[in-house]
């Protein structure tokens, strides 16, 4: 759950890349691999903050490193 009542669940890709140190075309690329979580809402892609810090505990757990 959010910190704080005003906290998004959910980050634009863009912002998502930039947590992640990539470029947003590669970060657009890994949502289409579904490499990184996304939601679809029309023509609005949202990534759930909560699916991204997994994504970052796997990959700092033994998980691949060269797909992120």
């Amino acid at each position: 759950m959010p910190s704080q009542e005003n906290e998004c669940l959910t980050i634009s890709v863009e912002s998502a890349a930039k947590l992640l140190g990539i470029s947003r075309g590669l970060a657009y690329e890994m949502v289409r691999q579904k490499k990184i979580p996304s939601l679809h809402f029309g023509r609005i892609i949202r990534v759930p903050r909560y699916a991204l810090e997994s994504l970052l505990k796997a990959q700092g757990a033994g998980g691949r490193t060269d797909e992120v």
